[in-house]
Order: C-alpha cells, then structure tokens, then sequence
C-alpha cells in the first residue's frame, strides 16, 4: 500500500503543472499599470525602428495572411485583427511614424518625444541597434535606448523591446547590444522579442546571407535562403518562401520578425490591454 502511494504521488508530481507555470510573466503587471496611465485611442500600434522596421516586408503581409495558417499563428493573428487598428499594419511607416532606414537609438531619443506627442500609441515595438554597432559604443547605445523607453512607458505607451538580429563583421558587438537590450527589458520589466536568439536558433552556423555558399543570388540578396540576407545586415525575404511554414521561418528574416511580433503583440493585447 505504501508503494502504491509513493507510486502515485511521483505520478502527480510530474504530470501537475507548477504553480509557477500558472503565474503570468513578470511584465503584466508593471504593463497594466503603464496601460492605466494611457489616455489615447486603443488599438493603436507604434513601430520604431530603421530600415528593418520601415520596410513593408515586416509586419505588413500578416493583414493579408492566408487561411491556412500554422493553428498557433493563427491563434495569435485573430485577437490582433480584433484588436488593432489597421492603418497600423502599412501606413504608419516613415519618419514622422519613427522609423527611417539607416538610423540609430540617438535618432529616437532625439525624437521620442515628437512621436508621442503625434501618434500617442497604445503600444510601441522597438527595435534600434543594426546602424549603432558602426557607430557608437554599448555603454552609449544602453543609455540611448533606456530613455527611449522610460519615455514611452511615462508616456502610458506599453513597449515591446527587439533585439536585433546578428550583422556580418559585427556578430560580437551585435551580441553585447542584444544583451543590453535584454537587460533593458528585464530593468523596466518590459515584453522582449529575442529576435538576435531566434535566429541563431534557428540557423547557428548559416545565418549569414553573405557567405560565399550562397553566392548564387548575388544579383538579389534578399532572395537568399537563409535568414540574413546576402548584405549581411537586413532580413532576407525570399519570394519562394514567404508562406507561414516552419521552413519559411528558418529561411525568411522579415517573415520570422513578423511572427515573433505577433505572437508578442498578442500577448499583450491578451494580458494588458483588453484583460479585465
């Protein structure tokens, strides 16, 4: 008898889920407060950022995804629908919208409070730091970055934070700014998209568009089919792989971008902005 119960307690040991396994993640609740202090329009969503975020690659191809998607894209997909709004899947790009190709967290911080004050977003994905490894230190681009925040969040503006992904000839330096960035996040208890994890992940030893291996598409860089594209510095986006598979998602930058964000952005829709 007593084997029996000792059998059946290890039994419920493994299969009962953990109490921590039931709590939601540490940013609910610092976010629900930031959330309380916002007296803008709902449903409204920021993308600050360079020349990965302007381009309509990202973000954008999710307001006409298929109806075949992969059940967990489409679980994410559908609350999102409800509740953004859509001018924020394409038109609000550019710099008067905070993002511009070939710019750096010291342009944000310069214009943080410009945007705010124009757009008032609900909720803003940031990602900065691709251009800054050429040009400015880690100690600098952490600073730069934590007042961009620290504005949104005083702002009422829940942040999600994006690590960037890995650049040719920068891959060390581009690890220090995604540890900052994930720092950042876990000091002012904010979402983080780990987009720099993500795809090393995915792709530890080919990530690298520009490697001679795919030489072949040259002529297109972004046609390559792994996850960075031949420049060694943007996102791929490969024409034949831009469906929602997990194949596309090891072989198209913007596209696993684009998923990263949605699922994060659904969750936050979820937890913070329409939970009661």
């Amino acid at each position: 008898m007593r084997n029996l119960l000792l059998t059946a307690l290890a039994i419920f040991a493994i299969v009962a889920p953990s109490r921590a396994a039931d709590e939601p993640p540490a940013w609910v609740k610092p976010m629900k407060e930031v959330r309380g202090k916002f007296n803008g329009k709902s449903g409204t969503l920021s993308l600050f950022g360079d020349s990965i975020t302007v381009s309509k690659a990202f973000w954008a191809p999710l307001a006409f995804a298929p109806k075949d998607l992969p059940p967990e894209i489409a679980k994410s997909l559908g609350p999102v629908k409800k509740h953004m709004l859509d001018d924020c899947w394409s038109k609000w790009r550019g710099g008067d919208y905070g993002s511009e190709s070939g710019q750096t967290a010291q342009w944000a911080e310069k214009n943080i409070d410009a945007w705010l004050t124009k757009l008032n977003p609900e909720c803003a994905v940031i990602m900065f730091g691709t251009n800054d490894v050429t040009r400015t230190d880690t100690e600098t681009y952490t600073k730069q970055m934590r007042a961009v925040v620290e504005k949104c969040l005083k702002n009422g503006t829940v942040v999600i934070l994006t690590t960037i992904p890995p650049r040719a000839g920068q891959e060390k330096k581009c690890e220090a700014f995604a540890e900052a960035t994930r720092k950042i996040a876990t000091d002012l208890k904010v979402p983080l998209i780990d987009y720099h994890a993500e795809v090393l992940k995915r792709r530890p030893t080919d990530w690298n568009g520009a490697d001679a291996k795919f030489k072949e598409f040259a002529k297109d860089v972004y046609q390559v089919p792994t996850l960075i594209a031949g420049d060694g510095v943007h996102p791929s986006y490969p024409a034949k792989l831009s469906d929602y598979s997990a194949d596309a998602l090891k072989s198209n930058g913007y596209q696993l971008r684009s998923v990263l964000t949605l699922h994060a952005y659904a969750d936050v829709v979820r937890l913070v902005l329409t939970a009661k």
